[in-house]
């Protein structure tokens, strides 16, 4: 986890809100009590007395499209200035597909798998699934956020985390059984947990549903290094930066583009803004300066990067490898 120390958005002590969870929450995270969504009923606005078949008929259809909508997403589980619930997203090839919805208040967000300076990125645990060999959430690009707490990557608003589920049994049903832990923060960090149950049915086929469709177009594509398109990462060569180790990341981009660099454990790498490059640059039209705040002192041999490079609602995501006996002292 990249994150730097010494921040003030840190997790606090909660406040009280509410959640579905009965079970001791992992480290770092609080229990809180039970709250239950209140049903809403389903009331046509106009329908003509003296047409009782059509009345029946309206009936039956709004009864059997709630039950549509009931099978298709778990009840929403209430947080800290936030609710979360899964939602079933029909298949993508041989895989299944579900989703993590989380929806946050004005003015609060919550965390990318990355937080970046501070704040708390989620966890899941699917212990308690039924039928499930493996279950993989995909990530849309993050947002750039910056206050008096640093920078931090995450989203704003509503968030839907794709996943990509594979049961044991393809012929038998598969039950999601979820405990999710998230950061949501304003001014400070409060962790929320939820507690989240979806049963999907066997045989299930065809397009992703369109709105998680839509989630799975913002997951970065992979990109190697230096493939071509107006949008890539075509360098990284070591630098320095006011006496301290930086790398500078060459890229093919538009303006307001964002850069997110992921490292091993033990480092903390950040990159700045976007700055553009003269037009015979190689290539490229732009650089980032990625500063590394944080490394171990005995590092040798090489360093594992994964770079998001995020315009709009495009991204690609590409893999690095660097000699660490290039980088500054």
């Amino acid at each position: 986890m990249l994150r730097r120390g010494g921040l003030p958005c840190h997790p606090q002590p909660p406040e009280p809100h509410g959640i579905v969870d009965g079970s001791p929450a992992r480290r770092g995270y609080l229990d809180r009590p039970k709250m239950k969504p209140k049903p809403r009923a389903l009331v046509p606005r106009a329908i003509a007395p003296h047409r009782p078949a059509a009345l029946l008929g309206a009936m039956v259809g709004l009864v059997l499209a709630a039950a549509a909508i009931a099978g298709e997403a778990s009840p929403w589980v209430q947080g800290h200035h936030s609710r979360a619930r899964l939602v079933a997203g029909g298949a993508d090839g041989a895989a299944r597909l579900a989703a993590i919805e989380i929806v946050l208040d004005p003015g609060f967000k919550t965390y990318w798998r990355s937080p970046g300076e501070s704040g708390l990125p989620p966890a899941f645990d699917w212990a308690g699934s039924e039928n499930l060999s493996a279950a993989e959430v995909l990530w849309p690009a993050p947002h750039r956020f910056e206050d008096a707490g640093g920078v931090a990557y995450g989203y704003k608003d509503r968030v839907l985390l794709p996943v990509r589920v594979s049961p044991n049994d393809s012929a038998k049903p598969l039950r999601l059984a979820l405990k999710l832990d998230y950061g949501v923060c304003k001014d400070i960090c409060i962790p929320a947990q939820a507690l989240l149950a979806l049963a999907l049915r066997p045989g299930e086929a065809g397009s992703p549903a369109p709105e998680i469709a839509a989630a799975l177009a913002r997951v970065p594509r992979p990109q190697a290094l230096g493939a071509p398109g107006g949008l890539s990462i075509l360098a990284i060569d070591p630098e320095t930066v006011d006496g301290k180790p930086a790398l500078a990341v060459a890229v093919r981009a538009p303006p307001g583009a964002d850069l997110f660099v992921e490292g091993p454990e033990g480092w903390y790498v950040a990159a700045g803004r976007l700055q553009p490059l003269p037009a015979a640059s190689g290539g490229a039209d732009g650089r980032f300066l990625v500063e590394i705040f944080e490394r171990p002192k005995d590092a040798t041999g090489s360093l594992d990067l994964r770079l998001t490079l995020a315009a709009g609602e495009r991204a690609v995501e590409t893999a690095a490898r660097l000699d660490t006996t290039r980088l500054p002292r």
